[in-house]
């Protein structure tokens, strides 16, 4: 069905008429050849992308004015085609309008040879940060290849679980058991990133089990590929590269792993761990890059040492860990939750720590010579944090414990932390006595927030019944 709306040309030829205007003058004005302009308002010539947005330009009118006309245009008035669609898409993104991506792609993909351009498009602006519209693509490109076992279906799949990851535990628990069964469809540098991610989510909702089996097929698989690839001491110029260098994978998930011994208490594994990721002898390459991340590793490595006999109970490397730390700023809110939750643990007093590193409390974002710390595990952290805060202020009879249950009930309920939720309503209903009016009253509605929040999450796991 052809649409009755006023088309692009009719426009201009409006505006000509409005402003007394010839089309040499607009010609002019445009910067479009006079005899292309001609042709254009007699439909004897499609517009192409270019031309759209000097007529626009020149019509002094917002830059997307004309772009639900403009699928019409690609449609209906004029045949299809990827050059002057394609622009299109990427400018629509661009500027936020998935609408017309939406109806563009449900027009291309009546046949879908177009699925693989798509792909294309969506890859590119996936890596520019675009990912509302990318998210838009690679659903449609998965919806056209579901029966299919192809590469681009699982990629399609990661790109989706990527942009799913966010603050709400729960949403990314499903995007990441949704994501596991193409993971093994992707190409093994893919994997390898894939692999990272997956452990982040499963680190932040404290499943260790699974964190150790990522990890350690994290381990075997970049094992195998570094060996293949000294072994070969070539790469193929097609073949897929990984976010880091091979090595980076070996030595980050020998840390995940040390972590995983961490958080069971096997402190004796966990040093082992940490031997090995300390050492970078094997390292085959010689430049900056590696020695940026072997000083990296070493330097966490060196930390969790003390760490780990400050988490065995040994109060005497507690003054030593603070001092590592104090000169390691990105470090210091990380060392702050092992040491207050060491403290909880063995009845410690480290109200000078707290007061010395009073400024690291709040949350913030963290870097490291790679990035930022993975943001999911740093929110679930600092939750985690504030409810150990309120234990040990609480356990020593001071009212602050209450405004440090607050704190972290309200961060859970962000994001959806049930197991932490329930921690803080426990501590709360133990020391309600130290609570005021006011208090009590945030409490209650806090209480309230997750209630709601938690019906409205069953209706929409009832939708999909």
């Amino acid at each position: 069905m052809v649409p009755t709306r006023t088309m692009i040309r009719d426009a201009l030829a409006m505006y000509l008429s409005q402003k007394g205007m010839s089309i040499n003058q607009f010609s002019r004005q445009s910067g479009i050849n006079s005899g292309t302009l001609s042709r254009i308002l007699s439909g004897q010539q499609p517009i192409a992308m270019d031309h759209l947005e000097r007529i626009t330009k020149a019509m002094d009118l917002p830059e997307d004015y004309f772009y639900s006309l403009y699928v019409d245009e690609c449609f209906y008035y004029s045949s299809p085609t990827w050059r002057r669609l394609r622009p299109f898409l990427v400018r629509s993104a661009a500027l936020g309008r998935l609408d017309c991506i939406e109806q563009v792609v449900q027009n291309l993909l009546e046949n879908l040879v177009y699925a693989p351009m798509l792909f294309e498009v969506a890859e590119g602006l996936f890596q520019e940060g675009l990912w509302q519209a990318a998210e838009l693509l690679y659903k449609h490109v998965s919806a056209s290849e579901k029966y299919q076992n192809s590469e681009r279906l699982a990629v399609c799949q990661y790109r989706l679980f990527r942009i799913a990851i966010g603050d709400d535990q729960t949403r990314n628990l499903q995007a990441a058991l949704l994501f596991e069964c193409y993971l093994d469809r992707l190409d093994e540098a893919d994997q390898l990133d894939g692999l990272k991610h997956l452990a982040h989510v499963y680190v932040s909702m404290h499943k260790w089990h699974k964190v150790d089996e990522l990890a350690k097929e994290m381990l075997q698989l970049a094992t195998l590929r570094y060996n293949l690839q000294r072994q070969s001491d070539r790469r193929e110029d097609n073949e897929r590269k990984t976010e880091k260098p091979l090595y980076f994978y070996i030595l980050y998930a020998q840390l995940i792993l040390s972590n995983v011994c961490e958080e069971i208490g096997d402190y004796p594994s966990a040093l082992d761990w940490v031997s090995l990721y300390m050492d970078g002898s094997w390292i085959q390459e010689d430049n900056e890059d590696v020695k940026r991340t072997m000083a990296q590793f070493q330097d966490w490595g060196t930390a969790n040492r003390l760490l780990y006999r400050v988490m065995a109970g040994q109060y005497e490397a507690l003054s030593a860990y603070v001092e590592y730390i104090s000169h390691r700023p990105d470090e210091i809110f990380i060392a702050l939750y092992n040491i207050i939750s060491s403290a909880n643990r063995y009845d410690w007093n480290v109200d000078s720590i707290l007061e010395r590193f009073a400024s690291y409390i709040p949350y913030r974002t963290y870097s490291t010579e790679f990035g930022d710390y993975n943001r999911q595990v740093m929110l679930d952290q600092h939750t985690q944090f504030l409810v150990e805060m309120a234990a040990y202020y609480l356990h020593n009879k001071r009212k602050e414990g209450i405004r440090f249950i607050l704190q972290s009930l309200e961060s859970s309920a962000r994001i959806n932390d049930e197991s932490n939720i329930l921690k803080c309503v426990d501590l709360f209903e133990q020391h309600r006595q130290l609570a005021d009016e006011e208090e009590k009253e945030q409490y209650k509605l806090l209480i309230r927030e997750v209630q709601d929040s938690h019906e409205k999450k069953i209706v929409q796991a009832s939708s999909f019944l």
